[in-house]
């Protein structure tokens, strides 16, 4: 073993360290003014990654640019994650959680983007997103009632649904037969 290994971390790097995590913690599960403006933010840029990913399949002729737009968003999705694993108080119950295995997923469809077969099944992000703590300690906390919640909840699941059929579809039966030309007329066998 070499000295570096045995070399104590520097107190300055260990509060520095500290300090991250806590301010990532007040910003993911605080209820300042800054921690809810921050989180609905995240939400945005969430919302905006959502959007992508329900056009994916009408942008994927585009080439290049998808596929650079494909990585950013990879890299958006990956520092959000580090961040609330940062945040959380133990990765291992944070890791527990089926919403990050789920993130993980998608992080992977994203940085692997050539399994086109499995990349419709990103729109479980929406899913993911409306089903998370995160959201509803953001946005939702101005209902105080459960109703909305699960109103809510049961709307996004059924869209999701309806996007990830619509996802299988197109990607299944597209130029395997004659009626499905485009993710409309997927969207529309799935509907029908």
């Amino acid at each position: 073993m070499s000295r570096a290994e045995h070399a104590p971390v520097p107190e300055e790097e260990k509060n520095g360290g500290l300090r991250l995590r806590a301010r990532l913690r007040a910003l993911y599960h605080g209820s300042s003014p800054v921690a809810v403006r921050f989180r609905l933010a995240v939400l945005v840029i969430d919302l905006i990654i959502v959007g992508f990913f329900i056009a994916a399949p009408l942008l994927r002729g585009e080439g290049l640019i998808f596929y650079i737009i494909d990585y950013v968003i990879a890299a958006i999705l990956a520092a959000d994650l580090a961040a609330r694993a940062s945040a959380h108080s133990n990765i291992r119950d944070w890791l527990r959680k089926p919403i990050v295995w789920m993130d993980l997923f998608i992080l992977g469809t994203l940085l692997f983007p050539f399994f086109f077969n499995l990349g419709f099944l990103r729109v479980l992000r929406l899913w993911t997103l409306i089903h998370s703590d995160f959201f509803w300690r953001t946005v939702g906390r101005r209902y105080d009632e459960t109703r909305v919640e699960d109103v809510a909840k049961a709307l996004v699941s059924l869209v999701t649904f309806v996007f990830v059929a619509t996802g299988f579809v197109y990607t299944s039966f597209m130029g395997r037969h004659e009626g499905i030309t485009g993710y409309i007329d997927a969207l529309y066998f799935t509907v029908t």
